[in-house]
C-alpha cells in the first residue's frame, strides 16, 4: 500500500491510498457462517455506487448487487451539512440476543470540522472528512472487537465501505471518496481458539475530481472490489448499443452522451443528466434495485427513486443549516 498527494487545481491536497487488494478469495459469507453461535454477525451490502458530476448538480446511484442471501441493500445517508454517503459491506449487525439490528446508518453523530478531537494529522484525510472517518471507526470499533472467532479472510479486504459524495469547503467543488475499513485478527495464546479482532484506521481513495487535465468521467466504486463486469463510464465509450439507443431516440440524451464520451461530463445539463440516469439505470441493474438521487450546493439532496424501505427521521442537529442536504422526502403541497 502506497500514498501519493494530489495538488493539481480543484482537487484536495489530502493523502490518497490506492487500492492494493480485492476480494478474490474472500468468503463473504464468513462472517455470518463461521462464527459462534452466541457471537455478533455482520449482514454484508453489496453493489455499485454511481456517481456523474454535471454542470451544477451531481447525480448519484446505488445498485443493489447481494452478495450473500439475504443480504442488505446498500444504503444511502446524509453524513453533514455537504456530504452524501452510500454504505457498503457490514453496514449492520445482529446480536443474536437482540431482534434489533444494529445499523451504521442510523443514530450517525456529526463531528464538527472543528473538532479538536479529529485534527488530521500530515499524510490522513482533510478535516471533514477524516472526521467522518473516524466517527465510523468509533462506531464500528465495538461491534469488531466481538468477533472472537478466526475468519478466513484477507487483511487487504475492507470490510466496510463509504462512499462519500458532495462538496468540498473553500470552492473547490464535487468531491467523491471512497473510504475503506479493513480489520486485523491475532490469536489469544493462553485462551485456545480465542482471537482478538481490531479495526484499523480507515484509507481514503480520491475517485473525483480526476488530476489536472485528465479527462471528467462517470465515477463507480463497488463492493466487493472484484465484482466482474464493464463500468457504466466503459458501456458508454464502448458504444454500448442499447445506451447509444437513448441517444438517438432522445437529442438532449445524445449531447449528454456527447460530452460524457469527450471527457467533459462536468459540462453536461443537470436536468438532462439526471433524466439520462434514470433512463440507463435500469438497463444496466437488469432485476437488481436501485435508487437513485440528485444533490447540489443551492437546494441540496432529493430523491429521483426513492429506496423501497421507509427513511427513518433522524434526530436534528442544531447546527445544521436549514438548506443542508436531506434524505427526507418533501412533504407534498
Amino acid at each position: 500500500m502506497f500514498s501519493l498527494f494530489l495538488r493539481a487545481p480543484f482537487v484536495r491536497p489530502i493523502t490518497v491510498a490506492l487500492l492494493a487488494g480485492v476480494l478474490c478469495a474472500f468468503p463473504l459469507g464468513a462472517l455470518a457462517q463461521d462464527q459462534h453461535e452466541d457471537e455478533i454477525i455482520a449482514n454484508l451490502a453489496g453493489g455499485r455506487a454511481i456517481v456523474h458530476v454535471a454542470k451544477d448538480a451531481i447525480i448519484l446511484a446505488a445498485i443493489n448487487q447481494p452478495v450473500e442471501r439475504n443480504s442488505i441493500p446498500p444504503r444511502v445517508m446524509d453524513l453533514d451539512a455537504t456530504h452524501i454517503g452510500i454504505l457498503f459491506g457490514a453496514s449492520e449487525w445482529r446480536i443474536p440476543a437482540d431482534p434489533r439490528p444494529i445499523r451504521l446508518d442510523r443514530n450517525f453523530q456529526r463531528v464538527s470540522r472543528g473538532d479538536p478531537r479529529y485534527q488530521s494529522s500530515p499524510g490522513e484525510g482533510e478535516t471533514d472528512l477524516e472526521t467522518i472517518g473516524i466517527a465510523y471507526l468509533e462506531k464500528l470499533r465495538p461491534l469488531i472487537a466481538q468477533l472472537h472467532h478466526k475468519i478466513d479472510f484477507s487483511p487487504d479486504d475492507p470490510i466496510f465501505q463509504i462512499v462519500i459524495i458532495g462538496y468540498a469547503p473553500n470552492d473547490y467543488g464535487p468531491e467523491v471518496w471512497v473510504v475503506e475499513y479493513r480489520m486485523e485478527q491475532e490469536q489469544v495464546a493462553t485462551r485456545g481458539d480465542y482471537w482478538q479482532t481490531r479495526i484499523q484506521r480507515p484509507r481514503f481513495t480520491q475517485l473525483y475530481p480526476p488530476e489536472k487535465h485528465a479527462p471528467r468521467m462517470i465515477v463507480e466504486s463497488r463492493y466487493p472490489p472484484d465484482t466482474k463486469g464493464p463500468t457504466l463510464a466503459e458501456l458508454i465509450q464502448g458504444n454500448d448499443p442499447n445506451i447509444t439507443h437513448l441517444g438517438s431516440g432522445e437529442p438532449r440524451f445524445a449531447k449528454v452522451l456527447d460530452n460524457l464520451r469527450g471527457g467533459q461530463a462536468q459540462k453536461a445539463a443537470p436536468i438532462d443528466s439526471a433524466d439520462f440516469m434514470r433512463a440507463v439505470l435500469p438497463l444496466i441493474a437488469g432485476n437488481s434495485t436501485f435508487v437513485l438521487g440528485t444533490m447540489d450546493e443551492r437546494h441540496g439532496f432529493e430523491w429521483m427513486v426513492p429506496p423501497e424501505e421507509p427513511v427513518e427521521k433522524v434526530q436534528e442537529d442544531k447546527n445544521r443549516p436549514p438548506d443542508a442536504p436531506t434524505l427526507r422526502r418533501a412533504p407534498k403541497p
